[in-house]
C-alpha cells in the first residue's frame, strides 16, 4: 500500500468487504430498517411540558454542536408527540439506564394515556428551565428550547439548543440493537 504521498507503507487493511459497494442491491421497502436495525443506538425518552405534555420513547436522538450546545431528535410526524414539541417549543430528554427497558416500553406503548397522565406511572421531575418531564433514575437529562425544524421525509428533524444538562453515576447503558433492548457497561464499572 501507499500513503497520501505515493511512499510504500507496511499497513495492510484489517478487512476485505464481502462486497463492493457497487455490487450492493438497491433500495427495497423494509430495507433501511433492516439495515439501521445493526446500528446500535441509546435510548431516550423525548418529552414536552405543561398543556402540551407527552413523551415518547426515541432512539433518533444525537448531538449536533457543543458550541452552541446543540442535539436533534428526528420524530415521525403522525406521532402526538411531534405535535407536543411544536407547541411547547421545547422538549426534554431523558436517557435510560439499562434497568429502565419497561419504561422505554410505556413510552413505546400507544395505549397509554395522553398528555401529563402518562406520567403518573413513572418518576419523574419537571426541568428547571422548561418544565419538560425527566424521568428519575436515568443516565442523563437534557431540557432544550426547540430553536430549528427540518423537514426530512416522513420525519421532522427538531434542534434543540441545550438549555440545562445533568447526569447521574455511572450506571449500565440500556441500548437498542437488532430489534430488542440490550445493556452494556461503562469501563470501570463491575458488569
Amino acid at each position: 500500500m501507499a500513503d497520501d504521498n505515493g511512499r510504500s507503507t507496511n499497513v495492510k487493511p484489517m478487512i476485505k468487504p464481502a462486497r463492493r459497494a457497487a455490487d450492493t442491491a438497491p433500495m427495497v421497502d423494509g430495507a433501511l430498517r433492516d439495515i439501521m436495525a445493526r446500528f446500535a443506538t441509546g435510548v431516550t425518552v423525548l418529552s414536552a411540558p405543561g398543556t402540551c405534555g407527552h413523551a415518547m420513547t426515541a432512539n433518533a436522538f444525537t448531538s449536533v454542536s457543543l458550541d452552541p450546545p446543540l442535539v436533534l431528535c428526528c420524530v415521525a410526524r403522525p406521532a402526538r408527540f411531534h405535535e407536543s414539541v411544536l407547541c411547547a417549543r421545547s422538549f426534554g430528554v431523558s436517557v435510560l439506564a439499562a434497568d429502565q427497558q419497561d419504561v422505554a416500553g410505556y413510552f413505546a406503548d400507544k395505549r397509554r394515556p395522553q398528555g401529563l397522565a402518562q406520567f403518573d406511572a413513572v418518576d419523574w421531575v419537571a426541568g428547571p428551565h422548561t418544565g419538560s418531564p425527566l424521568l428519575v433514575g436515568a443516565l442523563a437529562w437534557l431540557e432544550c428550547s426547540l430553536v430549528k425544524v427540518h423537514d426530512g421525509g416522513d420525519h421532522s428533524i427538531f434542534v434543540g439548543q441545550v438549555l440545562s444538562s445533568s447526569r447521574s453515576a455511572d450506571a449500565k447503558a440500556l441500548l437498542f440493537y437488532g430489534g430488542g433492548y440490550h445493556h452494556v457497561t461503562p469501563p470501570g464499572l463491575s458488569a
